[in-house]
């Protein structure tokens, strides 16, 4: 199905967002299902600088291979993750 896509997530860890529940979204590896185990690639990142730009939406941001999320969420990259690796 999706044995050679990696999906990297990156999760915006700069104050605003870690204050907006970007501190949550650092816990995302231990919602990862297991069958996903090896295709994601998870990384925390200073300020992405997103929340400097109001047309990107509200913090906590997080870029899922390339696609900013605003307003993200765990059950919202998740999301992002499946459709990314074709399971939707």
């Amino acid at each position: 199905m999706y044995q050679d896509k990696t999906v990297k997530v990156v999760v915006c860890s700069g104050t605003a967002c870690y204050v907006m529940g970007g501190s949550e979204l650092l816990l995302l590896d231990d919602h990862i299902p297991s069958r996903w185990k090896g295709h994601v690639e998870l990384e925390g990142s200073p300020c992405l600088g997103f929340c400097k730009n109001k047309t990107q939406g509200k913090a906590p941001f997080a870029v899922i291979d390339g696609e900013v999320l605003s307003e993200a969420t765990i059950p919202g990259i998740l999301k992002k993750i499946e459709e990314k690796l074709g399971e939707t």
